[in-house]
């Protein structure tokens, strides 16, 4: 039943997330992605902080709110600058924050560090989509992304239920399997391979997306297992519920965290 609802939660969500990156402004995307970063911001506070005995303060969770959605939207303006300003004005009013706090609370460098930590892990990664769709081709180039990190999440899923024999990381995820992973990765790169051709027509292009197919199935699937890695840590099963199905917000973009870097790079570097 849970394999179903992943399936219609997914077929619902995809025609919506197609038409704003084919037909809708960079702006329009960026406020998506904004309102993705504040849920999932919001996920990671909860996760991280989870074995906290106090909450996690309100301060640090408008500031970082704050400072997800002005890092994405910013982006629209292509300037490096800019968001490197956003994240100085994050780390002064951390500072603010630590010496408000720091008679009271000797740890507070701790909550500071988790915060900035948040604040790289998934908005300034998340606001590298809105570079990616400024490039030549960037809209096809991120949907080709998610067709990548999909045929990962479900290579690495089918192969590793019917072929899963020895465990990929047993104490973070003991269901993950080395068979998984290496299915995972080989649907990654033979689908990016055909999808390439199909968006961009260029044979020799599509062969030159093999590298990158790659190291993006194995970003993702490092994603993962972070994120595993910090449920297991505050004995927490799911992100959140938000999406029937994956979970919390969290849960269904781990992977593309850690991957959207590597394709930036790889297309600024490489293609």
């Amino acid at each position: 039943m849970q394999h179903i609802k992943r399936w219609i939660t997914a077929l619902i969500l995809a025609p919506l997330v197609l038409w704003i990156l084919v037909k809708g402004s960079t702006l329009l995307l960026a406020v998506l992605v904004s309102i993705v970063a504040v849920f999932t911001v919001r996920e990671y506070l909860r996760i991280i902080f989870g074995n906290d005995e106090r909450p996690v303060s309100n301060t640090i969770k408008i500031l970082s709110y704050t400072v997800s959605m002005a890092l994405i939207i910013t982006a629209c303006l292509e300037s490096w600058g800019i968001l490197v300003l956003i994240l100085a004005m994050n780390l002064i009013a951390l500072s603010v924050f630590v010496l408000s706090r720091f008679a009271g609370d000797p740890a507070v460098f701790d909550t500071i560090a988790r915060q900035v930590l948040g604040i790289v892990y998934i908005p300034v990664s998340l606001s590298l989509l809105i570079f990616i769709r400024e490039l030549p081709g960037g809209t096809f180039w991120i949907i080709w992304l998610l067709i990548v990190i999909f045929a990962n999440d479900t290579g690495a899923f089918y192969t590793g239920t019917f072929f899963g024999k020895r465990a990929l990381c047993p104490t973070i995820s003991p269901n993950k399997t080395i068979e998984g992973s290496l299915g995972g990765i080989a649907a990654a790169m033979v689908v990016g391979l055909i999808f390439c051709q199909i968006f961009f027509k260029d044979m020799s292009l599509a062969f030159l997306t093999l590298p990158g197919s790659f190291l993006l199935a194995v970003a993702g699937q490092i994603g993962d297992l972070f994120e595993s890695a910090m449920k297991r840590s505050s004995h927490v099963k799911d992100s959140g519920r938000i999406l029937p199905g994956h979970g919390g917000m969290l849960d269904r973009i781990d992977g593309l965290l850690l991957a959207i870097p590597v394709l930036y790079i790889y297309l600024v570097s490489v293609l």
